[in-house]
């Protein structure tokens, strides 16, 4: 089996990922529109995105079962088309398709996992021992998999992955299917691989509270990113909390008045009005006032990083084609 330092130009202070210009297209399609980001060391980074939006095609190409149009990608210094042997020794992949047999126990499912990736004897033992406890599988190496929930069975196959010690760990969709208590438990145990062990974890997602658990989130839509940084840094581009109005009719043309009227920045999307403002409550009471009966229906928010998306496309979240 190749070793983890084999094959590549590892340095310590090169990125954990380096995406450079990635292109991708499916016909006339654009799925990755010159696509460029790094992750650093250490870090949770997710890729937040609706279905359709291209982080699975960025996914599959980090994870070498893709190659790009155009453009460079590396992690931990190795090229995923050129020297795609060194990336997956690098590398552990969880999939949003399960990849255990739910007839084994998890211990079963480790020691073929284990085989497969060359190990054997003490060393497969000590590392099985290593990953179960990881992600605090201790007490059911025994179990089948069937047996087991959603969230322990996504553990499992992280737990799978940690078998070859990887630098990276790449997860595409980790919480769909699970519930929110089995989404706490995966994440607490992300952490504890970043905070105790240094891994770089790359996830992709459709879940918002999920995201905002990350260091860092990269938005993407229509194939570029259109906004990058940490959740705060993301949602304090907003500058306040935010007013939805629903209105009779004309949300064009209303939207322009009250623009015009107390200079802000209202926009229109899919009928109604949205503006980001530090005083969200007083304004809402002078243009329920100034306007009345055009409004039929208001209410005021916190930000979060779907009102980033919304300010950043002009659209709710949700599938794009």
């Amino acid at each position: 089996m190749l070793s983890p330092k084999e094959g590549g130009s590892e340095r310590p202070n090169t990125p954990a990922i380096s995406v450079d210009s990635l292109v991708k297209n499916y016909g006339d399609r654009r799925a990755l529109d010159h696509v460029t980001f790094d992750v650093h060391r250490a870090e949770i980074f997710c890729l937040l995105g609706p279905n359709g939006g291209g982080k699975s095609t960025l996914f599959r190409i980090l994870s070498t079962l893709m190659l790009p149009d155009e453009g460079k990608a590396t992690i931990v210094g190795c090229n995923v088309v050129t020297a795609a042997a060194s990336v997956r020794a690098r590398i552990g992949v969880v999939f949003q398709s399960p990849s255990l047999d739910s007839k084994l126990t998890v211990r079963e499912n480790l020691l073929c996992g284990g085989a497969l990736y060359g190990l054997q004897g003490t060393e497969l033992k000590q590392r099985m021992h290593d990953a179960v406890k990881a992600v605090q599988l201790e007490e059911r190496l025994n179990d089948r998999v069937e047996s087991l929930s959603g969230g322990l069975q996504r553990r499992t196959e992280i737990a799978k992955c940690l078998l070859i010690r990887p630098e990276v760990l790449l997860l595409d969709e980790p919480s769909t299917g699970l519930d929110p208590a089995a989404r706490l438990d995966l994440w607490a145990a992300l952490e504890t691989l970043r905070r105790e062990r240094e891994v770089t974890i790359l996830c992709t997602t459709h879940f918002m509270e999920e995201a905002a658990r990350a260091d860092r989130v990269g938005i993407i839509s229509a194939g570029k990113f259109v906004a990058m940084g940490t959740p705060k840094e993301l949602i304090d581009t907003l500058g306040g909390d935010v007013l939805s109005l629903s209105v009779h009719q004309g949300p064009d043309s209303l939207a322009q008045q009250i623009n015009q009227r107390y200079g802000t920045s209202s926009t229109v999307v899919e009928g109604e009005i949205r503006i980001e403002h530090p005083k969200a409550y007083e304004l809402a009471a002078r243009i329920a006032g100034d306007f009345p009966g055009e409004i039929i229906g208001l209410r005021i928010a916190r930000p979060t990083l779907e009102d980033v998306f919304i300010a950043r496309t002009g659209k709710f979240f949700g599938e794009q084609t």
